[in-house]
């Protein structure tokens, strides 16, 4: 692990090299997978709140419930690619990319 002699910080890539492995690695990729769900469910959070919305209206507006919706925010639940543009599209007006 490279540190900075000055302050002894290290590089965010050189901490995920030492914590999970190297990129390509199981452990690694198992990181990234979850890290990439989580930022899922903190995309989905920040736009139904900028949308005045709460977790059930989201819920209701794309015909799942609220705790389905937390589940997904707190990374407790894997989510199907048609389940999550069905949030997206009917939840909360937008578009997948």
């Amino acid at each position: 692990m490279k540190k900075n002699p000055e302050n002894n910080i290290v590089s965010w890539n050189d901490h995920l090299d030492e914590k999970y492995s190297k990129t390509g690695t199981l452990s690694r990729d198992k990181y990234e997978e979850k890290f990439e769900n989580f930022k899922i469910g903190v995309v989905i959070q920040e736009a139904w709140k900028q949308q005045n919305l709460s977790q059930e209206d989201l819920a209701l507006r794309c015909g799942t419930t609220k705790n389905y919706i937390s589940r997904i925010e707190n990374n407790a639940s894997d989510i199907r690619l048609s389940t999550l543009m069905r949030i997206i599209r009917e939840g909360l007006g937008g578009h997948l990319k």
